[in-house]
């Protein structure tokens, strides 16, 4: 037990405690009158030794219940409070973690039915935690604990700045809705390093001050864990909440494509992945503009458990080393299971194409119940796609000395149509405002001048023997002979292509560079699809308006040509820039939840607003070049931008306005993969997770001193009238 005012408290029962017992000292003094008779001289004399000053103290029931009641009255000024075992610091930041898997339904394992969501049961202990917080005393003001509240996904934000004010704290607490975003850790930690260490002044210098404490409440599923630390001073503690062994099916992986000979077959593949310790059965429903297309069943088998090695001198969670002769139990390390189906379809017009996962312990109001096999995260079991309509490419090849190889590749595509120019018939189609003609141009050993903001102008490309400007790629020059040693074989343009035969002769390596934050270029991103030993040798850029596929080095110095994988490649890469006829479609309009959604409409669009899928509409406003940004996308499904003005070739037209539909997703492994994590892993030390809440904090003990101090005044009132004396 600690006392807030100790001092005071000892000067009040030093004067108070003396003078009550003093008061019981003292006898009642009597006026002197006159009798007629001797008869009353005893009685006289009685009076006279009544009168003396002070008397021998008796024992008193009165006397007893005074001194109670002071003695709590006296307590209660001292402001006394029972500590439990609570981590010591006067500053707190409360992370909260709101993302997809936060809206698991294994919160509170106890509740089966309408169970409690991971993040109500964070918000829940959250509130426990502030209130254990130390409040202001009656006395002395700077006493207080000060907390403030981090709520975080992908992104993070600040709810509630430093205060002491519990009902602000809980307050801001409730306010945390779950999106449907993955976590990151590493920006809620910038935050949370920001505010740790207040600045004091000291000797006329700045000083940081102590370091805080900080909370985690979440399931400790964060991939850049390992990239973050708290600070030296600070105090980490992970609150976890959601079982270490609950399980999921998920949707991973959502893709449309269309045949290349035939663009009218539509295949819809749908990648599932599974986390339960046993084979779980899933109905994999296919809804198209509304309807129900197919539904096909899949048997997921169980994942995969792999015991990691151990020894006595492994490391605890928080970082100590464990005791001689003492072995931590090892944890196994599940895999999950991945499975998938294919809905094949003659479909020639665009759709909006919605997968759910049937048969998880929904009732027949669409609520999940708790079981020991439930499938505990809801938010994964929906994927969302927009596929366009089926149409054949116009792509044209611009080249200064031809290229007899492209020409040939791109004569077995079934295309619209397929022109072959020069540089200054390419510029001349610019500057006539005819570059819309074409769906994809493939420059070949040249590039345009940059456009306005340095980068290529807008359009789809696939670049042979060149480094466009301004494509976030730095040319490292031409090299001697080498070969392909790695390539990223789940990506669509290097999906069936094998680059292992592949001999370059003079190879040109470019390098990613990563474009500075609100400087020239921050809008474009790069992606190795291909490496050397020297470096990148295919990548995928991208910027605002343009997308560009670039193989930097020369096909005839290489054997490529004469290679299957070139056609394929071709192919692949021509389809994926176009984005509508052969090969995966619809990417271009997908977004992840947590992310900023980002489009081009076409010039002149005005009165832009955006239509969410709980049907909230918000105002945007186009850039002049049609630019036009809304995020971070918080929730999942599909969201229409609508506008008045021009259309584009695939978008649709409804009500007297232009209208174009994105899909939002999760599509993360790591997000669906259910399992609360027993051990958060920083950068700086592992830290144990604490299925309760650790920090009990203090509880004030004065008000309840004062209600038994005002109990015991009454039952003394009570004593006195009745006459009762001992």
């Amino acid at each position: 037990m600690t006392w807030l005012t100790p001092l005071i408290a000892g000067i009040a029962a030093a004067v108070a405690v003396p003078s009550l017992v003093i008061l019981y000292f003292l006898k009642l003094r009597r006026r002197d009158m006159e009798v007629s008779t001797t008869l009353l001289w005893k009685k006289a004399i009685q009076d006279i030794q009544a009168n003396a000053p002070f008397q021998k103290l008796r024992r008193n029931i009165l006397l007893i219940l005074q001194l109670l009641a002071l003695a709590a009255a006296i307590a209660a000024v001292g402001q006394p409070q029972l500590s439990g075992d609570t981590t010591k610091g006067d500053r707190h930041i409360i992370l909260i973690d709101r993302s997809a898997s936060m809206n698991a339904i294994d919160g509170d394992p106890q509740k089966t039915t309408s169970p409690a969501t991971r993040l109500e049961i964070a918000k829940k202990q959250a509130e426990e935690l502030v209130e254990t917080l130390r409040e202001p005393g009656v006395f002395q003001k700077e006493s207080a604990d000060q907390a403030m509240v981090i709520a975080f996904d992908s992104t993070a934000e600040v709810r509630q700045q430093f205060t002491s004010d519990k009902s602000l704290l809980k307050a801001a607490i409730r306010s945390i809705a779950a999106t449907d975003g993955p976590t990151r850790l590493s920006e809620a930690m910038r935050l949370a390093t920001a505010h740790s260490k207040p600045v004091v002044v000291e000797n006329r210098g700045l000083v940081s001050g102590p370091g805080s404490v900080l909370h985690l409440f979440g399931d400790g599923k964060m991939p850049d864990a390992l990239e973050t630390q708290p600070g030296a001073s600070d105090t980490f503690m992970f609150h976890r909440v959601g079982g270490p062994e609950s399980g999921n099916v998920a949707i991973a992986n959502v893709r449309a494509e269309r045949a290349f000979d035939n663009p009218s077959q539509l295949s819809i593949f749908v990648g599932l992945q599974s986390t339960m310790r046993g084979p779980r059965a899933v109905d994999v429903e296919l809804t198209i503009d509304g309807a129900v297309a197919g539904v096909k069943s899949v048997t997921m088998p169980p994942a995969t458990s792999v015991m990691p090695e151990t020894s006595n001198t492994d490391k605890g969670a928080d970082g100590a080393g464990a005791t001689e002769g003492e072995s931590k139990p090892p944890t196994p390390i599940f895999t999950p299971s991945t499975g998938g189906v294919v809905f094949p379809m003659e479909r020639v017009e665009g759709a909006l194409v919605s997968v759910r996962l049937r048969g998880l312990d929904d009732d027949s109001a669409g609520n999940r119940a708790l079981s020991a096999t439930a499938d505990v995260l809801p938010t994964d079991d929906a994927a969302y796609l927009v596929v366009p309509p089926a149409k054949r490419l116009a792509v044209a090849i611009v080249s200064v000395r031809g290229n007899l190889f492209l020409s040939a590749a791109l004569d077995g595509l079934p295309l619209s149509r397929h022109d072959v120019m020069s540089p200054e018939q390419f510029q001349k189609v610019l500057a006539e405002g005819r570059g819309g003609e074409y769906d994809v141009f493939v420059l070949d050993g040249w590039t345009p001048a940059p456009d306005g903001d340095g980068s290529l102008p807008p359009g789809r490309y696939v670049v042979f023997n060149a480094v466009p400007p301004g494509a976030g790629v730095v040319d490292k020059g031409v090299g001697g002979a080498t070969q392909i040693v790695d390539w990223d074989r789940a990506h669509p343009v290097m999906r069936s292509v094998n680059l292992d035969p592949l001999i370059i002769g003079k190879n040109r390596a470019v390098e990613i560079v990563k474009p500075q934050a609100g400087g020239a270029g921050a809008d474009v991103s790069a992606v190795v699809l291909a490496s050397t030993t020297s470096g990148a040798s295919i990548v995928e850029a991208r910027g605002a308006d343009w997308r560009a596929v670039i193989v930097p080095w020369d096909l005839m110095e290489s054997n490529w040509p004469f290679d299957v994988g070139f056609i394929v490649f071709t192919a692949q890469a021509v389809g994926y820039v176009g984005g509508s006829s052969g090969g995966v479609i619809g990417q271009s309009q997908m977004v992840q939840a947590g992310s900023i959604l980002s489009d081009r409409l076409p010039t002149g669009a005005s009165g832009v607003t955006i239509e969410s899928p709980a049907g909230e509409s918000s105002r945007l406003e186009a850039a002049a070049d049609g630019r036009v940004v809304f995020g971070p996308i918080r929730a999942t499904g599909f969201y229409r931008v609508s506008w008045a003005g021009s259309a584009g070739p695939t978008d649709s037209r409804r009500d007297g306005r232009n209208e174009r539909f994105f899909a939002a997703n999760l599509l993360d492994s790591r997000e669906s993969d259910a399992a609360s994590a027993e051990t958060l892993e920083l950068a700086s030390r592992p830290v144990a997770a604490q299925d309760a809440l650790a920090t009990k904090g203090t509880r004030k003990m004065w008000p309840w001193l004062l209600l038994g101090a005002l109990a015991v005044v009454m039952l003394e009132w009570f004593v006195y009238n009745r006459k009762v004396h001992v």
